[in-house]
């Protein structure tokens, strides 16, 4: 590339050039970064597309010059998206823009930040070379259909740390909506209005521009957007698929039955296609985070791996947009929602913890199992109401056998409205609504 067009594309996408954009902070993730990124391992941003994983990195490095670590020129960022780079970029032109932008700016100590890195071949070796060489602070984005493969396991093993990005948690959703809840007071006092934002959030779901946008016609373009990005950049492209209609069949049936158990062989006669294929794209789309999974609680875990799985898509808006709309799936989708913050907190959390489902042979299920350690430390059900009596025993029925059989006496449910703690069979069992439960996370 020409030193001139190199410099062009920097400029408009540099701190110490054009580079100018109103960006909403994402506190938890900050800290977060603040903790792992510069300890001589690249820094990894992950997550579904469009989660934010771009913004927030700017975010951060604007932080490091708030508190004046740090000038601007000491930035090199690079967004591999800009359409004014080759198609075919590889590691020889990441070198070449390296050593123009050193020669242009002459930073007294630089920050790399590789965006969307995944659009160029070879990007792994440069980064282990100024992880090592330069002693260089790296930041890399990208979607982890790449990003987890075996580019960085074979050549960055254990340089890196990884943080994945999700869209937005409902606080952060609130917080994008002007709903500032610092106190419990504040709770209390803005309950019906976090009550008429949960339902947004559940229809529309926490993509930052879905929120933000006030057309609900752009709500639903981007969403498609996401959607069908997700499908064809994603998977089709990133793993050469060929049998696309039956992927997007499979996404179909997916998407239109969140929150349910998904046997790959019920699957494989519905979308005509073999075990090993039914497989093999499921995991390209847990890859690409559209969908996400939980196995079954089992103290073998060679049965463990064996269960069927129960499958949850990534954020609630993608359902409304795709999925099959009944009243019948409102709990499914609570559910759901439930599922996405376990799994983010989970990735926040000091103790990592795991996350399963019970079951019985009778059929009773709870919903989650949250196990730290060889220990279970909660039992959380998911119940949209609990005022019918016949719906209450069965839900609480479930709970109080896994109990048994898990040796775990922290139950919760977690529901529409309800609140309170009730003792069954001299155990306690909490129930807490949905938007406390989100909030108190």
């Amino acid at each position: 590339m020409e030193e001139s067009k190199i410099m062009e594309i920097l400029t408009d996408w540099n701190f110490w050039g054009n580079f100018r954009e109103d960006l909403r902070a994402r506190t938890a993730y900050l800290s977060k970064l603040e903790k792992t990124f510069g300890k001589g391992a690249a820094t990894v941003l992950l997550g579904v597309r469009r989660a934010g994983k771009s913004s927030l990195a700017y975010l951060f490095l604007q932080k490091l010059i708030s508190q004046k670590t740090v000038e601007p020129k000491d930035f090199l960022i690079v967004n591999f998206e800009d359409p004014r780079f080759p198609s075919n970029i590889g590691a020889d032109d990441l070198m070449q823009i390296y050593e123009v932008y050193l020669r242009k700016l002459d930073p007294s100590r630089h920050i790399v930040l590789l965006d969307e890195v995944r659009n160029v071949t070879g990007w792994e070796k440069f980064v282990r070379y100024l992880l090592e060489s330069k002693k260089t602070g790296v930041l890399l984005t990208g979607s982890s259909s790449k990003l987890l493969g075996r580019e960085i396991s074979t050549v960055l093993t254990g340089r890196h740390v990884d943080a994945e990005v999700f869209p937005l948690s409902f606080r952060e959703f609130l917080e994008f909506k002007g709903v500032q809840l610092e106190t419990e007071v504040d709770m209390v006092k803005n309950r019906l209005k976090i009550l008429r934002e949960l339902e947004e959030y559940l229809k529309w779901g926490g993509f930052p521009e879905v929120t933000i946008s006030e057309s609900e016609t752009r709500k639903r373009e981007l969403l498609l957007g996401y959607f069908n990005d997700i499908i064809m950049k994603d998977v089709v492209k990133r793993f050469g698929v060929r049998e696309i209609e039956k992927l997007e069949s499979l996404v179909g049936l997916y998407i239109s039955n969140i929150s349910t158990l998904q046997s790959f062989n019920r699957l494989k006669d519905a979308v005509k296609l073999s075990l090993d294929t039914v497989e093999r794209f499921s995991g390209y789309l847990e890859l690409a985070r559209m969908f996400f999974s939980t196995r079954k609680f089992e103290f073998s875990l060679k049965r463990q791996l064996k269960s069927v799985r129960k499958v949850y898509v990534i954020d609630p808006g993608f359902f409304y947009v795709r999925g099959f709309r009944v009243s019948e799936n409102y709990g499914k989708l609570l559910e759901n929602v439930v599922a996405i913050e376990l799994l983010r907190r989970a990735t926040f959390c000091p103790s990592p913890f795991e996350i399963y489902y019970w079951r019985d042979y009778q059929g009773r299920e709870v919903d989650f199992v949250i196990k730290s350690g060889g220990d279970v430390k909660q039992l959380i059900q998911t119940c949209y109401e609990v005022e019918d009596p016949k719906v209450r025993k069965r839900e609480i029925g479930a709970l109080l056998k896994a109990s048994r059989e898990v040796r775990c006496r922290n139950m919760l449910v977690v529901t529409w409205g309800h609140e309170g703690e009730e003792k069954w069979d001299g155990k306690t069992v909490k129930f807490m609504p949905l938007w406390k439960w989100l909030l108190r996370g």
